[in-house]
């Protein structure tokens, strides 16, 4: 059986040139909402080798001083389920992710619980939450993945109130910059839709296509966020495989290379690289923004899980229980993208102390590597998705991407950062 970790289609779907060994496929595709691409990484090689021990020996966490190793651990049965809320009590679900309306048949993946190594991970207070964040901003600055993660914040909400939507407000484009308002709680949420992170434009001056090359301008903000992102107290960042695309890379305004654009006068960049300095940017930028003075989270690299062939191949997730750490160990590109956010992040940390910044590591990689089970599969729906394609990218809600949210909380709460 083979193993691809990738990331998500759409609506429209292309294969690209098979450039990486052993078969990786990058594949350029829309999935959710509208047509906006997504990439997807494809690989047949597993990412099952044991990672070296010392990679992120570096992070100090809080876990130093209670012990309590939160991003280490296991996911154990949970019979009774955390039960926060279902797609009949939300009606903040996503049809791309509401996997029980659409007859998913079976509910063990909502019956596991996240242990950490040495303690407990507090189960989602929403009370609890919205006192915290009372009188405060929270934005989900990335892709359609952290709009996934912010819907399940949405619906652990539910149970204490609803907000306002206020997105027409603020944005023409309300599919992809939402933010809501608990007038309650004078609590505002929001999404910054920046998939690169950075400043992008098309190659092609007749626009966007599915085999067209996209140009990265890695070392400039992406003014979508780079606007407004002073006016939160608390910022996720995030993202994942739009990075796998055909990409021309532009430093000190000028062309350095690219990645996988098919250029034989041209120096060709692994995936990793563009990612890398996307995130520097990104924490630079924060750290230079006169009024910025939230807390920045790193919400690390969500992989994906398809099986039995690539996405557009017969690709599937059909798995109903998690991985055991003896069947998946973070290796491969997966590593190597997680590597590289976190090295900036790290950096990132240093010099944000001088100015009385926190940026502080969501490292929810590892818990989600084994979660092959929490995906839509062929259970998520879309006017605009070919349905014949499964997701195995973005995860069911109710689901474990509820886990995040878990952490978050207990973050919030306990100052947990990455010194």
């Amino acid at each position: 059986m083979k193993f691809q970790a990738i990331d998500l289609p759409n609506a429209k779907y292309t294969q690209p040139n098979n450039t990486y060994k052993k078969g990786i496929l990058l594949a350029l595709t829309l999935l959710l909402l509208t047509s906006i691409p997504i990439c997807i990484n494809n690989s047949t090689t597993s990412p099952l080798l044991s990672p070296n021990s010392n990679i992120t020996s570096g992070l100090k966490t809080i876990e130093n001083e209670d012990q309590c190793q939160i991003f280490t651990g296991n996911w154990i049965p949970y019979p009774d389920g955390p039960a926060y809320y279902t797609n009949e009590t939300c009606n903040l679900i996503i049809d791309q992710q509401n996997c029980m309306k659409f007859g998913r048949p079976d509910t063990e993946f909502m019956k596991w619980r996240w242990k950490p190594k040495n303690c407990e991970l507090p189960l989602f207070d929403a009370a609890q939450f919205l006192e915290l964040v009372r009188g405060k901003s929270l934005a989900f600055l990335g892709d359609s993945v952290g709009m996934n993660q912010m819907r399940s914040l949405l619906c652990l909400l539910s149970s204490v109130t609803y907000p306002e939507d206020v997105s027409h407000k603020y944005s023409t484009n309300t599919n992809y910059f939402k933010r809501y308002v608990y007038h309650d709680y004078n609590f505002t949420m929001a999404n910054l839709w920046s998939p690169y992170l950075v400043k992008s434009r098309d190659v092609d001056p007749n626009g966007h296509n599915i085999n067209s090359i996209r140009t990265l301008y890695l070392d400039e903000p992406d003014e979508a966020w780079e606007t407004e992102v002073e006016n939160f107290d608390y910022v996720i960042v995030s993202a994942g495989q739009w990075f796998f695309l055909p990409l021309m890379y532009y430093e000190n305004g000028r062309v350095i290379g690219c990645h996988k654009c098919g250029r034989d006068n041209m120096k060709s960049f692994l995936t990793h690289y563009g990612y890398k300095k996307a995130f520097q940017t990104v924490f630079r930028t924060l750290q230079n923004l006169k009024n910025y003075k939230g807390v920045t989270f790193l919400r690390t690299f969500s992989p994906a899980h398809f099986e039995n062939g690539a996405w557009n191949e017969g690709g599937n997730c059909a798995r109903t229980r998690p991985f055991s750490k003896e069947e998946m160990k973070l290796a491969g590109r997966v590593l190597e993208m997680y590597l590289a956010q976190v090295e900036e992040l790290q950096a990132a940390e240093k010099k944000g102390m001088k100015r009385g910044l926190e940026f502080r590591l969501m490292d929810t990689t590892e818990a989600m590597l084994l979660r092959p089970d929490g995906h839509p599969n062929f259970y998520g729906h879309s006017p605009h998705r070919n349905m014949t394609v499964a997701d195995c990218v973005h995860w069911c809600l109710p689901g474990p991407i509820d886990t995040w949210n878990e952490i978050l909380l207990y973050m919030l709460k306990s100052g947990h950062r990455t010194s």
